[in-house]
Formats: C-alpha cells, sequence, structure tokens
C-alpha cells in the first residue's frame, strides 16, 4: 500500500483488538491483490447513548489504479451488528468480493452467469414419441 491504512473510530472508543483485526484483514487484501493505494476504514457507533443494542457501521474506501471501491455496511435496524467485529468482517468480505471482480475485469475475464452457460451449450435432440 501506498499510503498506510488509515483507521477511525466515530462515536466510540478505540478499540486494540478491532483496530488488529482491520490491519489484519486489509493485510489479506494486499495479499490477494497486491496494487492496493490507499485504505481508509471508518467504524462508527450509530447509537453511542445505549448500553445496550448499539449498531455499528463500517465503511471502507480502497484505492486502487483506475478505481476506487466503496463499502459500507449498515445493517438499520437489524442487530446483526451489534458487535462491531461482526460489521467489520461483512464490510470486508463485500469489499473483497468487489475486488475480485475489479482484478477480473482487469485480466479481461468476463463472470457468466448460468443462463448463458446453459443456453451455449448445444442442445440434445428431443426422443421421438410414438
Amino acid at each position: 500500500m501506498q499510503i498506510p491504512l488509515q483507521i477511525t473510530f466515530r462515536h466510540m472508543d478505540t478499540s486494540q483488538a478491532l483496530e488488529a483485526r482491520i490491519r489484519e484483514r486489509a493485510q489479506e487484501l494486499e495479499q490477494f491483490f497486491d496494487r492496493i493505494t490507499a485504505c481508509r476504514v471508518t467504524v462508527e457507533c450509530q447509537h453511542r447513548h445505549h448500553r445496550q443494542g448499539n449498531l455499528f457501521e463500517v465503511s471502507i474506501d480502497l484505492v486502487v489504479p483506475g478505481r476506487e471501491i466503496v463499502v459500507s455496511r449498515s445493517e438499520g435496524d437489524s442487530h446483526a451488528h451489534e458487535d462491531a467485529h461482526v460489521a467489520v468482517r461483512d464490510a470486508f468480505d463485500a469489499l473483497r468480493r468487489r475486488l475480485e471482480d475489479h482484478a477480473r475485469s482487469g485480466r479481461g475475464q468476463v463472470k457468466l452467469h448460468a443462463e448463458s452457460e446453459r443456453s451455449s451449450q448445444p442442445k440434445a435432440p428431443r426422443p421421438e414419441r410414438p
């Protein structure tokens, strides 16, 4: 990465464990796609006055040559992201999928859907009925 990873925590205390996990996931992305220019991660607690039921939103802004990939994971009223670690995992999983698509398109590979694969195969002749 040309610019060091930037991690921001909003409306919450800094978590060393969460920061370490974010750095680990960013390092995995670099091993997968080595031309990452910059990465900014923001972890935000949406309701900081609650003792329980806080929801976390994670935004990741990844810059690669020729493209900026932005992922934001907030589940709204869903309680899946009451754990910041789960929100970080989901955001990085979505980012990896988008990065894989970008890398695939850079290599000239196009994702084929099941419909087009079936239609390109020759059809078997129908058996005749008596």
